[in-house]
């Protein structure tokens, strides 16, 4: 069942963590901090929502960066229920879409728990101070093909954070699927 995305809380200030990468190595918030702001991104291997944009994401964290806008993305599901989304499966699906970000494994949940993630993709948009400025989705194409003219939302509402700290008003949710959540 597809889940929206809460309404952005202006301001709210990224949680820290420390977690282990696809490429062997272990990366923390701050290591990871751009200078003009930092995208956090709630993925998996297996949705189709992700599938469906994974590759503009690709595109538009290589151009954030050159804008001193840092992108991470984390995967929370349960591998146990969703195998798909193991740690092995991760180092695949990276190299196959030539990921120019850290792809990071949060085995315990405990990251997207503080997030608040609520769906894959799920994206969280901070300035150089780490305070959210945006919450809303990629763009309007969900798990549709994106027409050569979609408005590229997620990147102007960073490239904007990028240049004045401030992301835009107006926010449309993301949607996608549900965390996979462990059993309690």
């Amino acid at each position: 069942m597809a889940e929206h995305t809460p309404v952005c809380d202006f301001g709210w200030k990224a949680p820290g963590f420390t977690l282990p990468g696809v490429d062997g190595k272990t990366y923390s918030l701050d290591a990871l901090k751009g200078p003009n702001g930092t995208l956090v991104v709630f993925i998996c291997n297996h949705c189709p929502y992700v599938k469906a944009v994974i590759d503009r994401l690709v595109r538009d964290a290589t151009e954030l960066k050159a804008l001193g806008v840092n992108t991470v993305a984390i995967c929370s599901n349960d591998a146990a229920t969703h195998p798909d989304d193991s740690f092995e499966h991760m180092k695949d699906f990276a190299q196959e879409h030539g990921f120019t970000f850290p792809y990071l494994h949060d085995e315990s949940q405990d990251v997207a728990r503080a997030y608040d993630a609520a769906c894959t993709p799920d994206f969280f948009g901070f300035n150089k101070g780490l305070e959210l400025q945006y919450r809303g989705r990629l763009d309007e194409s969900g798990r549709d093909p994106a027409g050569p003219d979609v408005r590229r939302e997620l990147f102007e509402a960073m490239k904007q954070v990028a240049e004045t700290s401030q992301g835009p008003r107006q926010q449309t949710p993301s949607i996608g699927c549900s965390i996979k959540w462990k059993a309690a």
